[in-house]
């Protein structure tokens, strides 16, 4: 507008559109909220029986493909979809609840390369990806389960690294954070063994106030994040990967209770 104009009216018909910008704990949420009319359909409501997913068939085209285990909300799955649009995303959580949220951000924002589905990490790359289909793996936060009962559950196992090194292109790129030591301590140890491991000590630059919900909170409770980026082993072949899978320990760590209480403060601040 040049100089000495005054702008349109709020409610003018030329004025532009507002942006409708989402917030959690004063940190947008990446990627604006549209108009009804504009918003697209990223539930993946249904899996096929087990079989190598088509992702052609799924995207209606052929892009890099990049896995976002144990999404939440969403909110890392967006930033990359927003700002990398030449990538196609799966996202997937256990829980239905905030894959229904995750679902919604991205209908709101008329995403077309991202979908949301409703399955385990494990179960997803065992049943549903090809060998070196992949072209990036992230998992922020996995769940550490503190209660001696649920330890079986933990994610990052030996068997997990196998099926995420089995998953990805060779020059592929697996993400892990967490703000667990015990768990951090206990990636560090088995993670090397299939990976090319290089610990990130400074925050993301694309998101130095966190890429997920999770490392928002951590961060604004001053805890330390841990991070990690890695690429597939190429000396190690197939069969080493499942010895290896077979030899390394399971993650019996103490992931100290004490940290329970960032979780509930996650859980009562709403998804």
């Amino acid at each position: 507008m040049s100089a000495g104009k005054k702008p349109f009216p709020v409610n003018s018909p030329f004025a532009p559109p507002r942006r409708q910008i989402e917030r959690e704990f004063g940190v947008p949420v990446p990627g604006d909220i549209l108009a009804p009319e504009q918003w697209t359909q990223t539930a993946l409501k249904k899996l096929p029986p087990p079989g190598p997913l088509d992702f052609a068939e799924i995207f209606g085209r052929t892009a890099p493909i990049m896995l976002d285990i144990g999404c939440g909300n969403g909110r890392s799955t967006l930033a990359s979809a927003v700002w990398r649009p030449g990538v196609d995303h799966l996202s997937s959580d256990v829980l239905p609840v905030v894959i229904r949220y995750a679902t919604r951000r991205g209908n709101q924002r008329g995403l077309t390369n991202v979908r949301f589905a409703v399955i385990g990490g494990r179960e997803l790359l065992a049943d549903y990806i090809a060998p070196a289909s992949i072209a990036e793996i992230h998992v922020y936060h996995p769940q550490p389960y503190y209660e001696a009962n649920q330890v079986h559950r933990r994610l990052i196992t030996p068997e997990f690294l196998s099926l995420v090194h089995r998953s990805l292109i060779p020059t592929g790129m697996f993400v892990l954070q967490t703000d667990n030591p015990g768990y951090w301590k206990y990636m560090q140890q088995v993670v090397p063994m299939f990976f090319n491991w290089t610990p990130q000590p400074d925050r993301w630059p694309d998101a130095p106030k966190g890429r997920t919900r999770r490392e928002i909170i951590a961060l604004r409770q001053s805890l330390p994040v841990f991070r990690g980026v890695g690429s597939p082993r190429a000396d190690i072949s197939p069969d080493e990967v499942l010895q290896l899978a077979a030899s390394l320990p399971p993650p019996t760590f103490d992931a100290d209770r004490k940290l329970r209480a960032l979780d509930r403060l996650e859980r009562d601040s709403g998804k």
